[in-house]
């Protein structure tokens, strides 16, 4: 137990199957809003007990990210990824046999925490086989698959809902997810390496000065806090446009399962990308990178909200997923870049918090305002007002800083 452990499988294998499992994290969370209509019939539920459903699992996922990077540190990724992967298969079946809102509630609220020390596990790993300079292009390729995952949901789950039942979704999605797991676990070992045994010989006091001085890093601070408005953006929509385009736009759930996808296939574009920009393009100028994307992100979601065809909802939408994952690969290569290897697991967990956070808040908020105001004019404010607000906070982190950290960081692969 006082050793971390690193992947001894070829780099290229590892990070494919820590892509699929981030895929098929994506495609379990997102089949709750496929199914939100169903269970809102079949429970009784109005728009506002949706949106509570819909956040009881981002607020212990969001809890679990900090503890899951420290997680990750502590012990090596592969014990993490492993463990969230059965948990939440588990947890996805179970989702199937919920009987009430309640039931649902307790179920979604302990699927996330299964889930949540998923994310810090997988950026620990690509920083165990990767050197310093390639994380930030490896972790934006990385986060691309949340938008693969995101485009290939509503084509598998759309078609399961229709011809097999919202429950019986749940359950093939989750036995999927176990069989996924026993490959990862039979193919991917773990052995102590140089830098585990430096951080396994370090004195644990020192450790908690370091993770201490990390939580008072005011860089990850405004990274965290650009990262939550956007997020708003990101979880709103991604839970609350299904029953948009079923009830405001009134088309049938076969069109949505078509169209829903479409706006991912620009995000995983951006967010593959977007590693690679930050430090070939935008090197010590990172902040006009985030704050180009904030901006452009509100000007695009007040057009989509206003466009008057579902055509142009859908362009609009595409346009805001893109322009919004340069910030999300940003927001994650950038602790990639500066943070030492001990660190990053921790310190991505922290970021990811904060977009987490905002999962709990936007389904909460969206389904109060739509609930009160019987539209979602109101919603669609609230999400642009919250770009305005990551904008802002974009504009003052300091390039100087960044390379401070770097430099400081640099001895540390």
């Amino acid at each position: 137990m006082n050793r971390i452990s690193t992947l001894t499988a070829k780099p290229v294998w590892m990070f494919a199957l820590l892509y699929v499992g981030y895929m098929i994290s994506y495609i379990d969370r997102s089949a709750i809003a496929l199914a939100l209509v169903h269970i809102g019939k079949d429970f009784h539920l109005g728009p506002a007990q949706l949106g509570v459903v819909l956040s009881s699992f981002y607020l212990s996922y969001a809890l679990m990210q900090i503890p899951g990077g420290w997680l990750a540190d502590r012990f090596g990724s592969k014990v993490v990824v492993s463990t969230a992967i059965i948990l939440w298969s588990f947890f996805t079946i179970l989702t199937g046999f919920a009987w009430s809102l309640t039931s649902l509630l307790v179920i979604r609220f302990v699927f996330g925490f299964g889930e949540g020390g998923y994310p810090p596990a997988t950026l620990k790993g690509i920083a165990e086989a990767y050197p310093r300079a390639e994380r930030p292009k490896m972790t934006g390729f990385m986060m691309s698959s949340n938008y693969v995952g995101s485009f290939l949901a509503p084509l598998i789950i759309a078609p399961l809902i229709i011809y097999a039942g919202w429950r019986q979704a749940f359950f093939l999605m989750g036995v999927a997810g176990i069989l996924f797991a026993i490959v990862y676990l039979l193919t991917v070992r773990r052995t102590a390496d140089d830098a585990s045994q430096a951080i396994a010989t370090t004195d644990r006091l020192d450790l908690k000065v370091d993770k201490k001085a990390l939580l008072r890093m005011p860089l990850l601070w405004k990274i965290l806090i650009v990262w939550f408005g956007l997020s708003l953006v990101n979880k709103g929509l991604d839970a609350w446009m299904p029953t948009y385009l079923l009830t405001a736009r009134g088309l049938n759930l076969k069109t949505v399962g078509l169209l829903v996808p479409l706006p991912f296939i620009t995000a995983s574009i951006a967010t593959a990308s977007g590693g690679w920009l930050m430090t070939r393009c935008f090197d010590g100028r990172e902040k006009y990178l985030m704050m180009g994307g904030c901006m452009l992100t509100g000007i695009f979601l007040y057009l989509m909200y206003h466009a008057q065809t579902i055509a142009g909802v859908i362009a609009f939408q595409s346009i805001v997923y893109f322009f919004k994952s340069f910030v999300f690969a940003t927001a994650f290569a950038l602790p990639a870049k500066v943070l030492g290897k001990r660190l990053i697991g921790t310190g991505t967990g922290m970021i990811n918090f904060g977009g987490q956070m905002a999962g709990f808040v936007a389904p909460l908020v969206i389904g109060g305002l739509v609930s009160h105001y019987k539209s979602y004019d109101a919603a669609f404010l609230f999400l642009v007002a919250a770009t305005a607000v990551a904008t802002v906070v974009s504009m003052t982190i300091h390039a100087g800083k960044v390379a401070e950290l770097q430099f400081a960081n640099r001895s540390e692969a």
